[in-house]
């Protein structure tokens, strides 16, 4: 099922964790929505790449599956609203964050993990984008600079 013109809901729920635990990660019609608005989101983080292709390592996590893979309680995996990517073609995780902070996409959260990969999220239905940028490593959490 087609979520955005580059986006897939498979794509969005994939979890090679879930399938090695055989855990379900089948979103109900609630987070299908936010995967959905997530999706086109992610379409315009794609264009401002010069359209290149976003491979999304992390979409949506069920609670149980959350919790296998050590998340936060409170992630926004969980609602549907937040994916992990990268962007190979496009440049490093430094840039994506980069181009993103410094664009007019309402998201919540942009992250540089680990120098390795983005998470990216997107504020509830009515909530004010927050725009917050992060540096995750091994010196702990920190603002972008």
């Amino acid at each position: 099922m087609k979520l955005s013109p580059n986006f897939a809901l498979d794509e969005l729920t994939a979890s090679e964790t879930a399938a090695r635990y055989g855990i379900d990660n089948t979103p109900d019609e609630a987070i299908i929505k936010n995967l959905t608005r997530l999706a086109n989101a992610l379409q315009e983080v794609r264009a401002l790449l010069g359209n290149k292709v976003i491979i999304v390592s992390s979409g949506y996590r069920s609670p149980e599956l959350n919790q296998k893979v050590g998340g936060s309680a409170t992630s926004d995996h969980c609602k549907g609203l937040a994916a992990d990517f990268i962007c190979p073609s496009y440049g490093t995780p430094d840039e994506i964050v980069r181009v993103v902070m410094a664009s007019a996409i309402p998201y919540k959260q942009v992250i540089r993990e680990f120098d390795k990969w983005v998470h990216f999220s997107i504020p509830e239905e009515g909530e004010a984008p927050r725009k917050q940028a992060l540096i995750i490593d091994k010196q702990g959490t920190r603002n972008y600079a």
